[in-house]
């Protein structure tokens, strides 16, 4: 990095640009409309702090900002994009589930795979998950964790929301939690948590002693150690109802946990209704909704996430229809989903699989993974670049941003900036 020649002219005070990237021979600044990429060419960015001054050409930069002691990345011939929000992750989870995965690639009927799998000891299933999670050490999910969180910012992803939900026991979904706010404190990528104890329910409680639980002491502990900003509930048929679902998230809602919801992966029941007449945060999944209730959604500014990564892991029987949700005025974030069902760090993957399977645009889907994933965060602080927001961004070593889903299983990030500081450096010493 060198410094950079900038001046200016009249009498008013310039902010100081700390670091500046020149010459991008693309900005992806989705700062308009909805889906709208907002492309930028041949542009200067300009960051004091932790926060972008200025976006635009040279002469409208250094008009603005005083650049001339600003750290300098040259980003000609690159793109510049903001950082991938991804906003809903199972991010802290014991073990795998490689063997049952494998198997699925062969063996269809889930009975004949259950007890094949069975011979060799090995349980199916998101409750295999849940035993080992349990029997996993702070120290073996925190570790676990922090190498798929580091996968996952080397892609490209500033912020992630982290979810409980393998634990379903107090003291387990507690450290969870913990374990994502040590997380937060121990990288780069900014994690925000959701307290999912309604992710399913725990062979050793009945189902209205768990109920019971949730809402009189898993709710509580959670908000007296201001553990989660949301609740999340898995509402589908042998999950929760939506009458459970309302409970429990009212309750989450009351001890300051806004509600996201789980709605409509295999059924339709009523999830995707409670969460517009709660004007959740968002609604994930959506393989099943109406076209009805994505209006109604749309009509109550609730945030769609879909997740295209997860679909294709499970081989789902009805993928969602992105293309119905936005016709019906729905926004859209795409997420991961990473889990054990579904191990993915790349929203580059899931962009891919957004454009090629479910006929969203390369700016609709670039817009999903970082505009719409922040907004389904109920942020507004990051997800563009543009004058005031958080200078999380991420630099591809690609002439034009269609590349990022024409390239299917790569890795097109070279630099990543997260809240001004450089933290990912591919392409280190920096060109000035």
């Amino acid at each position: 990095m060198t410094a950079a020649d900038g001046s200016g002219s009249g009498d008013v005070p310039r902010p100081r640009a700390d670091l500046l990237i020149k010459d991008a021979a693309q900005v992806l600044t989705c700062a308009g409309a909805p889906y709208d990429a907002g492309i930028v060419e041949n542009a200067w960015i300009a960051i004091a702090g932790e926060i972008i001054v200025s976006v635009g050409s040279r002469e409208a930069v250094e008009a603005t900002v005083d650049c001339a002691e600003a750290e300098v990345i040259d980003a000609a011939g690159r793109v510049v994009a903001p950082g991938f929000v991804d906003c809903h992750t199972h991010l802290v989870f014991g073990g795998s589930r490689v063997e049952e995965y494998a198997a699925k690639m062969s063996v269809s009927d889930p009975a004949a795979l259950r007890a094949m799998l069975g011979e060799r000891g090995l349980k199916t299933g998101p409750m295999a998950t849940v035993g080992r999670t349990r029997a996993s050490s702070a120290a073996e999910l925190f570790d676990s964790a922090a190498a798929r969180l580091r996968g996952m910012l080397a892609s490209g992803t500033t912020t992630v929301e982290s979810k409980s939900g393998y634990g379903l026991s107090t003291a387990s979904e507690l450290l969870l939690l913990e374990t994502n706010r040590a997380l937060h404190a121990n990288s780069p990528v900014d994690v925000l948590s959701t307290f999912l104890g309604a992710h399913g329910f725990p062979d050793d409680m009945s189902r209205d002693s768990y109920l019971a639980c949730l809402i009189d002491e898993m709710i509580p502990r959670v908000a007296a150690a201001d553990l989660a900003e949301f609740a999340d509930v898995w509402c589908d048929e042998g999950y929760y109802t939506a009458g459970e679902s309302g409970r429990i998230l009212a309750a989450a809602r009351d001890a300051g946990m806004e509600p996201k919801i789980h709605a409509d992966a295999y059924s339709y029941i009523g999830g995707s209704d409670l969460a517009a007449e709660m004007k959740a945060v968002s609604v994930d999944h959506l393989n099943y909704t109406p076209r009805t209730v994505m209006r109604a959604l749309a009509d109550a500014g609730v945030v769609g996430v879909i997740m295209p990564a997860l679909d294709f892991a499970v081989k789902h029987p009805r993928p969602f229809d992105a293309r119905a949700m936005i016709e019906e005025g729905m926004t859209l974030a795409l997420a991961t989903d990473i889990c054990p069902g579904c191990w993915v760090e790349s929203q580059q993957f899931v962009m891919a699989l957004a454009c090629r399977s479910y006929a969203m645009s390369p700016a609709e889907a670039a817009w999903a993974a970082t505009r719409g994933g922040a907004y389904a965060l109920g942020l507004r602080d990051r997800g563009s670049i543009a004058p005031g927001q958080l200078a999380d961004l991420q630099i591809w070593g690609v002439p034009t941003f269609e590349h990022v889903i024409y390239r299917l299983g790569g890795n097109v990030v070279e630099q990543v900036v997260k809240r001004g500081r450089v933290v990912v450096d591919h392409v280190s010493p920096c060109g000035g």
